[in-house]
């Protein structure tokens, strides 16, 4: 079972076994009333996400509803993100979000799990941080497990399942996710006859 530094394990049964439910009744009571909101209540959306989070999130932050978390207290946002509808996020290992990050639709940030072995399944919940740098865009529907980091710049392209770290200035895609070539600043033009380039595995399937 992974103990190393970042590693966090919280035995079923403990008093952090629950603190951890007490967290999600939290979560989901809060996240409850923030999908009663639309894009047009952008106010009230940040101060609710604030309260999920224990921090006041700066006015340029955006969320689309609905939005589902297990925690909040481990999250940590920066300026100018952009989260779009229906994700989930499960904080307990550490989630930080840095500035001018844009999250799209159904994506899903998870820290935690449990350990492989069947005896050991039930015994504990196993979590490790993700960190997402600046400027970075995860498309529709990708996941990012616990103990992987986004390099700066980086591009997760949609549908994908990351399961290791990400070099800054990077396009990766794929389940599991490769990388599939540098990104850099291209003009329009550029990036528009870029896109066939960036997902070739889309034409064979």
């Amino acid at each position: 079972m992974p103990n190393d530094v970042h590693t966090k394990i919280i035995p079923a049964r403990t008093p952090e076994s629950t603190a951890m439910l007490a967290s999600v009744k939290r979560a989901t009571a809060i996240t409850a009333n923030l999908n009663r909101l639309t894009f047009n209540d952008a106010d009230e959306v940040r101060a609710l996400f604030s309260e999920l989070i224990g921090k006041k999130v700066d006015d340029s932050f955006l969320l689309i509803p609905p939005f589902y978390a297990t925690g909040g207290a481990d999250i940590s946002v920066g300026r100018n993100v952009f989260i779009n509808q229906n994700c989930t996020f499960y904080d307990l290992g550490g989630l930080a979000i840095a500035d001018d990050v844009m999250i799209g639709p159904n994506v899903s940030l998870i820290t935690s799990g449990h350990p492989i072995e069947p005896s050991q399944r039930r015994a504990c919940v196993v979590a490790k941080p993700i960190v997402i740098e600046r400027n970075v865009w995860i498309a529709a529907g990708a996941t990012i497990i616990g103990g992987v980091r986004v390099g700066e710049n980086s591009v997760v392209a949609a549908g994908s399942v990351v399961t290791k770290d990400v070099p800054p200035n990077t396009l990766v895609g794929g389940n599991p996710a490769r990388v599939i070539r540098s990104i850099g600043n291209l003009g329009i033009d550029e990036m528009a006859s870029s896109v066939p380039r960036a997902f070739p595995f889309a034409a064979s399937e």
